[in-house]
């Protein structure tokens, strides 16, 4: 099983790398990023220590189809993919702030609401919820970006008033994010498919902001398949879901939540091609197309490195 989880790559005008918990980002001479979506897996805020193949392609892919989707309505951060795990685009001067939407009270929203919050992020939210079910409208929820350990709610007056990202710019981040999930809740319709919550990144670039990082990955996103979801919730069975909640899930049943003496669990190749096959049905369904797999039988590196330089030198 090949798995890419470490890159440490010297592409030419490389001015330094930053290594995320799945993506590595190169900047290139203060004007590009080079994204390589690694095949690392995280969950609890804490990095597997097994590699999920052909994951990093995935998420790629997905989020590529809906960058270029979304071009018309909201401008974002990408030029190009010169390889099935690299998205190359326009360095943007992140805000440290996660733009987090929800559909449904579903997820950690659920779990704090089961424990009687009932304000999130600033949002009011009524009594009488059920897991799974449908907000009148949908919410936004925000989180401040932490380098190391947990994003931590926030509301959007906090982020304000705290001078975090300005007045002006949160409420063009919020008409963004709000154009962006009708969008990929429309397209998901259309395959049958839920979109339940999703979280945006945005940058500034001269003055402009931009939609930056991925979108629509089952790494930032849930979708429920809609088929069944009244009768589940009526019932008030779990949802069928296409996300990476089923491997938090998964972590939970091995008594693994990132606690303090918690140990984690053994990720064995068959439990990790387990989740490879999930990842590939998610593409699948949200893109309507077959997943071709890339080249994996050498060095996925190199083929990254010869690819991406090929494109620089280009451009």
């Amino acid at each position: 099983m090949k798995a890419l989880t470490k890159t440490e790559f010297n592409f030419p005008g490389q001015k330094s790398v930053y290594h995320g918990k799945v993506r590595d980002v190169y900047n290139i001479n203060d004007d590009l990023m080079v994204m390589v979506a690694t095949d690392r897996i995280s969950a609890f805020d804490v990095v597997l220590p097994k590699g999920i193949p052909f994951k990093g392609q995935v998420l790629n892919q997905i989020a590529a189809k809906f960058l270029d989707a979304s071009a018309a309505i909201v401008p974002n951060w990408k030029l190009a993919c010169p390889d099935p795990m690299v998205t190359v685009g326009l360095k943007c001067e992140g805000f440290r702030v996660e733009m987090i939407i929800r559909g449904y009270l579903t997820g950690s929203a659920w779990r704090e609401y089961k424990n009687g919050c009932r304000e999130l992020c600033g949002v009011k939210l009524p009594d009488g919820m059920k897991e799974n079910q449908k907000f009148p409208t949908p919410i936004i929820t925000p989180t401040t970006k932490a380098d190391e350990g947990h994003d931590e709610n926030i509301s959007k007056e906090e982020i304000i008033a705290q001078g975090i990202v300005s007045k002006e710019d949160y409420e063009q981040m919020e008409k963004y994010t709000y154009a962006l999930f009708e969008l990929g809740t429309k397209v998901a319709a259309e395959k049958g498919l839920i979109l339940v919550d999703t979280k945006y990144e945005f940058g500034k670039r001269d003055g402009k902001v931009y939609l930056i990082d991925e979108i629509h990955t089952p790494d930032s996103s849930r979708y429920f398949y809609a088929e069944g979801y009244d009768e589940k919730f009526a019932k008030g069975e779990p949802q069928r879901q296409l996300s990476k909640e089923f491997v938090r899930q998964w972590l939970i049943d091995h008594n693994f939540m990132n606690q303090p003496g918690q140990v984690m669990p053994e990720i064995t190749d068959e439990y990790a091609q387990s989740v490879a096959d999930r990842y590939i049905e998610l593409y699948e369904h949200i893109v309507g197309e077959k997943f071709v797999q890339a080249e994996a039988d050498g060095d996925i590196a190199a083929r990254i490195e010869k690819n991406v330089t090929e494109w620089l030198s280009k451009n």
